[in-house]
């Protein structure tokens, strides 16, 4: 890999390498790797993806430089908007569309893909730590056909046996939960790190090795997470960023250089 591209510039790449045209896809602000992906995504392969910045429908195929925005309600994003989705009214549209896809990050994400963004402690009125709450994660995580966890660090602090809280539902606690509580949603695909790519398991939901970053060893990943991962007998590095993806991600995406810094 180019000495030059940083782990969350890999990341983006190999996010928006997984996300096909046609999809619905809320982009939110605090995520800024996803939603980096997500418009590489739209801007390579994905021209007629529904892509929602704060709530506005957009298509931003011919936009040539996205400015960065700071936050879910930033006025900014709604410069490209063609149209505004009420915030019941989009949830009640992802009812009924069988491709919405979207990004969970966790202050703590367990073995089977729960997230947990309430807080961390035994006792929800006495938290040691609070989180930002789980917003519309929990319904997201319920409707979409598919969804992927996203973590800007691997530790064992946040990669943990069994979530304090769940906020958004994964596999819940093995094969049969989600259609236990007939959730109509695909559960998480794939989970995201700095360290490497991670899915499930068929046949137990188990988080699984994917792949590890350049750089990063099986060891590595092992030492960081606090509970036992499958691992395959092959574990294949992430494939390094293409030279066009770079150049649009850095040109159009993030022409600020957010990804780099």
């Amino acid at each position: 890999m180019r000495t030059d591209v940083t782990t969350k510039e890999l990341m983006a790449c190999v996010m928006a390498r997984d996300l096909e045209d046609g999809l619905g896809v809320p982009v939110g602000a605090n995520l800024p790797v996803p939603r980096a992906a997500v418009l590489l995504a739209h801007l390579m392969h994905g021209p007629n993806m529904l892509v929602l910045l704060s709530w506005t429908r957009a298509n931003l195929v011919d936009v040539p430089e996205l400015r960065p925005f700071e936050f879910i309600t930033d006025w900014r994003a709604a410069q490209w908007g063609e149209s505004y989705w009420a915030h019941d009214d989009g949830f009640l549209n992802m009812k009924q569309r069988a491709n919405w896809i979207f990004y969970v990050g966790g202050i703590q994400i367990d073995q089977y893909g729960n997230s947990n963004l309430l807080g961390v402690g035994d006792d929800y009125s006495r938290l040691k730590f609070r989180g930002p709450g789980g917003v519309g994660t929990g319904n997201m995580a319920a409707f979409t056909n598919r969804y992927y966890l996203y973590s800007q660090v691997h530790n064992p602090r946040v990669f943990v046996p069994k979530v304090d809280f769940i906020s958004a539902l994964g596999w819940g606690e093995g094969p049969g939960t989600r259609e236990k509580w007939r959730l109509p949603g695909g559960g998480p695909r794939y989970c995201y790190t700095p360290l490497g790519v991670f899915d499930f398991e068929p046949e137990t939901k188990r988080m699984r090795i994917k792949s590890v970053h350049p750089g990063v060893t099986v060891d590595d990943v092992v030492a960081a997470t606090g509970f036992e991962l499958v691992i395959p007998d092959e574990v294949p590095t992430t494939p390094a960023p293409t030279d066009e993806e770079l150049e649009i991600l850095r040109t159009r995406v993030d022409p600020t250089g957010m990804l780099r810094s």
